[in-house]
């Protein structure tokens, strides 16, 4: 009987309040007041506040301020990152990667010296030359940028450059010194970048786009077998090439400090902030 004492109904002492305590059956709040099934706060409600099992407690997925995750949601966000990848822009990355074999197949052609064989050459360096200046231009456009790229573009820039300037060398058509500043040039300053990044990111400025143009055209005109006035242009060309490449390295050695200092200091200012 609801509501009767625990002896009456055959109970126990110690079983007072299980049949008539409130929350129990019948009893005022027992099938709505807190802690009964169902409701409210109750264990196996719906609602119930950090109860086991109770599907939309806070902090359960689904619930009003928990995450809202959906079952397979990571997978589904690591498919649409994969299939990111193969955008146009990295496409032409994987492109310029691929013409390096290539390239340095058809420079060593009958010992390196085909006119034929190096005007191939020549188109192949031209079209790797191209390409990076389209898939960087249509990855920032079209918010095309993926971590593929920020690591296989530069190493894509490098490879193809240091292939021709090591094959013009070791032709005798180009002083190793040269090759040299180049390669030093490109390597310390992509090592400065992982220095400070923890910093900040140095940005390319117009200086290291003209040595990029500078470098690409004097390049071409020395894998290409020119003779007479172009010949002696494509000296100046290189000479050029050089100055631009040395100047805009100390650029970003100096950038790098700047940058490096400024960050040190609002470190610091962000700890003494934090100790008051």
């Amino acid at each position: 009987m609801t509501g009767a004492p625990a002896s009456a109904a055959g109970g126990s002492p110690g079983a007072k309040g299980a049949t008539g305590a409130p929350g129990a059956s019948g009893a005022p709040g027992a099938s709505s007041g807190p802690g009964a099934s169902g409701v409210p706060g109750g264990a196996g409600s719906p609602d119930g506040p950090g109860v086991a099992g109770a599907p939309d407690g806070p902090g359960a997925a689904g619930a009003p301020g928990g995450p809202k995750t959906p079952r397979g949601g990571k997978l589904g966000a690591a498919a649409v990152n994969q299939a990111s990848l193969w955008n146009i822009a990295n496409i032409l990355t994987m492109i310029r990667l691929v013409l390096v074999p290539g390239f340095v197949a058809l420079m060593l052609a009958d010992g390196g010296y085909d006119p034929a064989m190096r005007a191939w050459a020549w188109a192949a360096f031209a079209v790797a030359m191209i390409t990076d200046i389209f898939d960087g231009h249509l990855a920032r456009t079209y918010n095309l940028v993926t971590d593929f790229g920020k690591i296989a573009d530069p190493i894509a820039d490098k490879a193809i450059m240091g292939a021709a300037l090591v094959c013009l060398s070791a032709l005798d058509d180009l002083p190793w010194w040269v090759t040299f500043v180049i390669l030093g040039r490109e390597l310390g300053v992509t090592l400065l970048r992982f220095v400070v990044i923890r910093y900040g990111v140095i940005p390319a400025s117009r200086g290291g786009k003209l040595k990029t143009l500078a470098q690409g055209t004097a390049v071409g005109m020395y894998i290409l077998p020119l003779t007479g006035a172009l010949a002696s242009l494509r000296f100046w060309v290189m000479g050029v090439a050089i100055v631009l490449t040395v100047v805009t390295g100390l650029d970003y050695v100096r950038q790098a400090v700047v940058l490096r200092r400024r960050g040190i200091a609002e470190r610091r200012a962000a700890a003494a902030e934090a100790e008051r």
